[in-house]
């Protein structure tokens, strides 16, 4: 049988006692759980550059809905990802 790259770094860590069994499969199944949602959300800072006339416009969008312009920015790109937004350039 051949194995992948990752498939025989986990063999080596196994034959080389990297990990252990655990008692209580609800509990580890609780913590990889949650240890998976904290690396999906995890952030990243962008730096971007816009005109003064489209940050003044975004910040009173902001102030109109009550939400952060960092917020808005944030959503935008997101819905952009899951194909909610579409582009025109």
């Amino acid at each position: 049988m051949k194995y992948t790259t990752d498939e025989l770094d986990l063999l080596n860590l196994i034959e080389a006692g990297e990990f252990e069994s655990i008692e209580n499969m609800q509990d580890g199944l609780s913590l990889a759980k949650k240890a998976l949602k904290n690396t999906i959300n995890q952030t990243k800072n962008i730096n971007i550059q816009l005109s003064e006339a489209d940050m003044e416009k975004l910040k009173a969008k902001s102030i109109e809905i009550g939400a952060p312009y960092q917020t808005i920015v944030s959503a935008l790109i997101h819905n952009y990802n899951m194909g909610k937004v579409h582009l025109s350039i």
